[in-house]
């Protein structure tokens, strides 16, 4: 589904990955590991189309097409999704409207606002989200876990083929981690891939994971299975530096 192939890249004049290769099949979830200042971050922003963000070299090939030409929503139409570390306050647009947007503008499909709200009330429920959320503007006023659920709320509904989840139970107690990550559960399938950032383990409790990728000053420096979840969990990132 993913390939990146020998990725240079960073922010104006700084190179901030240095030869990143990752390639992600249909089906599998995959966790990116590694401490603040790695490069990670960097990483998903630059699958998105983050503006900010350079390619200096290297090719980001998203279902045998090359994305280095792509504008963010024609990533978002591609079936990308992005969850952000720290979540946007949109005022101006309620929680049920920007997310019905978006998905008319993925799908390119006319959405009925009454079945749409039935089927957010619902998805928002096993959430544990306060149903009047729907009806307050984005994010505005939001505790940093209601953001992140919120964001899981998006993923849901939205349905993306690949889903880039940058932090996402970072700042949660938890019940919240808990929520996430079967909200997470919920989403992955068999056709369907998942990209990981995380420092919390526990988010991945629902998941089997295919592939773990350490990451140290923008290289990917070991690769393997969960045991290595385990490994730096007891012992830190000392052995791979």
């Amino acid at each position: 589904m993913l390939e990146i192939k020998s990725l240079y890249a960073g922010v104006e004049d700084k190179e901030i990955l240095h030869g990143v290769d990752l390639k992600i099949n249909r089906g599998e979830v995959h966790v990116i590991l590694g401490p603040n200042g790695s490069g990670k971050s960097t990483l998903m922003n630059l699958i998105m189309g983050h503006p900010k963000y350079k390619i200096f070299s290297g090719e980001i090939i998203f279902e045998s097409e090359d994305l280095s030409k792509l504008a963010v929503f024609e990533r978002a139409r591609r079936g990308i999704f992005l969850s952000f570390q720290s979540p946007e306050e949109i005022p101006g647009i309620t929680v049920e409207n920007m997310i019905r947007a978006a998905k008319q503008a993925i799908t390119n499909e006319k959405i009925k606002p009454l079945q749409f709200r039935k089927e957010l009330q619902a998805m928002m429920k096993e959430l544990a989200i306060d149903p009047t959320y729907a009806t307050r503007h984005m994010n505005v006023g939001f505790s940093g876990g209601e953001k992140k659920r919120n964001e899981i709320l998006q993923l849901l509904m939205l349905q993306p083929k690949l889903a880039l989840l940058d932090e996402t139970d970072s700042g949660l107690d938890v019940d919240a981690v808990q929520l996430v990550s079967n909200g997470i559960a919920k989403f992955h399938d068999d056709q369907n891939s998942c990209l990981i950032i995380t420092h919390n383990t526990q988010i991945l409790k629902h998941l089997t994971v295919d592939k773990v990728h350490i990451f140290l000053n923008g290289k990917i420096v070991s690769e393997g299975g969960e045991e290595l979840i385990n490994e730096v969990t007891e012992n830190g990132y000392s052995k791979f530096s």
